[in-house]
Order: C-alpha cells, then structure tokens, then sequence
C-alpha cells in the first residue's frame, strides 16, 4: 500500500475542520452530492476533499484549476472510491483492529513516537485521530480488493520471464531509475469512430499544451484520467522493466524534463514525462516450502461452513491421507491445487501477512488449524524450512515483479473503468 495515503487522510482530516470552521452559521448542510449504487458521497466529503487537494498542490508549487475543474476531478475519486469500498464489502473484505494498528504503529515510529503517543501528537496538529484510523482502514481495504481482483489475477508467462531476464543483462534501463509523471486519457480498448477520435484530439491537445510550457502537473490534475491525477499524475521512481513494455520503450530515450508522444494502450493514450534519472551476489536466506488447500465461501457455503469443511479435511489429513491428493480435489486455488497445493520454496513478505504469520507458528510436517484471508479459507502445511541459495530465484522473483508491477497500472484502469461503467450513478446538482 502507498504510505504516501496516509499523510492525505491526515490532510483531509484537516480539511474537513476547515470546512464546518468556515460555515457562516456555524452548520454545514450535509446534503447529498452523488448517489453510488446503494451508497452516497456527502457535500461534505467532496468540499473537505477539494480543500485538501487544494491545499497540497499549493504545497508542491502547483498552480490550481478552477473550482469546477477540481470539484469534477475529486468527485470522480470519491465515486470510483465510494464503488471499490462497495465491492470490497461484498466480497467480505475487513480490516481488524490488529491490521490497523499494525499500519499505525509503522506511520508513529517513522515519527518518532509510539502508537500510544500518536493521538495526542495529531490532535496537537488538528487532526481527528478517529477520523484518521477510519480513512487509513479504507485505503488499506480498498489495497486488499486491488490485491485480490487485479494483482492476484495478472498471469506471468515464462516466455516473458525469459525475455525479461535477457533484457536485464542487456538493457541499461533495468539499471536505471526513472522519475516519472503520466497522463492518461482514458478510452475503451474497442473504441472507434467518434469516441476514438475524440480521445485522440483531446489527447493531442493536452500534448500540445505540454509542448506549450504549461506546467505537467496542473495539465495532469486538469485533464488526466488516471489514478494519480489529484497527485500532478506523479509515478515516483521506476525502473524501465517495472513499466508496461511500451512505455519502457518510450522512457529509455528520453532525458530529464522532456515529454513523449501519446502512445495508445488498451486502457487509453499516454503521456509521460521523465522528472528525474538516477543511476551480482550470491544470496542466502532462509526460506519455507509449504503447501495449501483454498476454499472461497460462496452463496452456497457460508464462512462457517467452510470452516467446517477445512476442519474435515484436516482430521482426514491427521489420519493418514494425504495432503497433497486431498488439495488436487478440494483447493480452489487455480495455480497450485494441479501441483497439490505445493506453494514452492517462499522468502519473507511472499504471502499476505496473515499467511505468513500462521505459516511462522507451524513446526515441520505441521498443518494449521483453518484461517481466514482476503482470498478465502486456508489449510496450510509447512514442509521444510532452511537456509538456501536463492540467487537465481531471486532474479526470478524480480522479474516477476517487475513484469506485474509492469502490467498492474494498466490493468488497474482497465479494472476500475469496468467497475465504474457498471455502477449506477446520479451526480446531484
């Protein structure tokens, strides 16, 4: 997840404040301002929110839009967050206290405090802390839907991991980190006629801006469509390989301060600006190989009796059956379960941390009692734990990552596109 989030929930803590302290009569009308499915965003929301936004490009230098400009662009940040916290709850997505706290405590100790000392260290900034706790939840469920319906989903060949590892001797990108800010006019994959060609004038016409001398990141904040529009469409450092293919391309001849041509993705035409640049041994570590069996509750079997389930399988395991023919049969993971659930060898921070931390309590030969993750019902069995030489793994590792982090911004769009075309909504005037 972003920290970056968690200092704008502070910021929109702030904000919110500001908006009821400038209410000539002391209340604020708390009228709805859009309806989304069976939800709504609040007037309140969306004012708190312009006045953060606002007063952060203010903080980066950034000249502002007008008011109905930044209205419209957080008014579609409050919907499609307003629909993704809609799906995460469908899902049976949460955050517990523990999780909570856990995130909590990372944000304290980067300033120097204890969790303990954190309220009081914001309510001296003006920050509600309640109000703050429940807006990190939301950027952490929302992380947890993103991690379960795009992230889990984006497959790696080996072809492209083969590709990837020869590019990494050759490419001097891969050595690289790229300071990056995108623009993004969004169109569907399918588009032609009128809808292709009006995305590809205003397209044209926001590179023209650029070429003009205006400021990318209030061109971004203006006319982008992209996640990171309200941030002046700011990537951060990349590497080459952690990019979509075709923006690699792209980025790897430009220098610092210049802007490419649009180029056309699935998800709609790009540009980017090239902000900054900067510019092997053998590891050991210990590792784990263990193997699990997956079960998705549905609208036939419930949590319980899932649970119930797992807990079935398991007395057969502890009676002599085995694990692995058991997973073949049972698990709904679609990677493993053809492997009888055998997760392969695993470092630290591989598997969500609720996995990991039941994996952790498990002796050799051990299998766990049921649990629960954002993907479902989990047996796990740990088979081996050791030391071992993971220099070429790792490689691997990387560039699996790479690839995906490559492919995740893309089909992050093409995914909360989808999911916002299907929702209702009624933007209130």
């Amino acid at each position: 997840m972003n920290r970056s989030n968690f200092v704008l929930c502070a910021l929109l803590a702030l904000a919110a404040a500001d908006v009821w302290a400038q209410a000539s009569n002391g209340v604020v009308l708390n009228r709805i301002a859009a309806v989304v499915n069976e939800g709504v965003v609040l007037q309140t929301e969306l004012d708190s929110q312009v006045l953060m936004i606002a007063r952060q490009l203010r903080e980066q230098g950034t000249s502002l839009p007008s008011r109905d400009v930044l209205e419209e662009q957080v008014m579609e940040t409050l919907i499609v967050q307003q629909i993704q916290l809609q799906r995460a709850a469908q899902r049976g997505i949460t955050i517990s206290d523990e999780r909570l706290n856990a995130a909590l405590r990372q944000v304290a100790e980067r300033n120097g405090l204890s969790l303990g000392q954190l309220p009081a260290a914001m309510a001296s900034e003006g920050v509600d802390y309640g109000r703050y706790r429940e807006e990190m939840r939301k950027e952490m469920i929302i992380d947890s839907l993103r991690q379960v319906e795009v992230f889990s989903g984006i497959a790696v060949s080996e072809r492209e991991i083969e590709r990837y590892l020869d590019r990494e001797e050759a490419s001097a990108s891969d050595l690289v980190d790229y300071d990056i800010s995108h623009i993004l006019v969004a169109v569907d994959q399918d588009a032609q006629g009128a809808t292709l060609d009006d995305a590809e004038l205003r397209v044209n016409q926001i590179h023209e801006r650029l070429l003009n001398g205006e400021d990318f990141a209030e061109v971004a904040v203006t006319y982008s469509d992209g996640q990171r529009a309200l941030e002046g469409g700011r990537l951060g450092w990349r590497k080459g390989a952690q990019l979509p293919q075709f923006l690699e391309e792209i980025v790897v001849n430009l220098e610092p301060g210049e802007v490419s041509y649009p180029v056309r993705s699935p998800s709609g035409f790009h540009i980017v600006r090239i902000n900054d640049v900067r510019g092997s041994e053998r590891t050991l570590e210990l590792q784990t190989r263990a193997r699990h069996i997956l079960i998705r509750p549905n609208e036939v079997m419930d949590d319980e009796s899932v649970r119930e389930k797992l807990l079935q399988l398991r007395e057969r395991i502890e009676e002599g059956d085995s694990f692995t023919d058991i997973a073949r049969v049972e698990s709904e993971d679609p990677v493993s379960a053809a492997e009888g659930g055998d997760l392969g060898w695993s470092s630290a921070g591989t598997f969500h941390p609720i996995f990991e931390d039941q994996l952790s309590r498990l002796n050799k030969g051990e299998v766990s009692q049921p649990f629960r993750t954002p993907f479902g019902w989990h047996l796990v069995e740990l088979i081996d734990r050791t030391e071992r030489d993971t220099t070429q793994e790792k490689r691997r590792q990387r560039a699996v990552q790479a690839i995906r982090t490559g492919k995740v911004e893309q089909e992050t769009e093409i995914w909360l596109r989808r999911l916002r075309d299907e929702a209702y909504v009624d933007i209130r005037g």
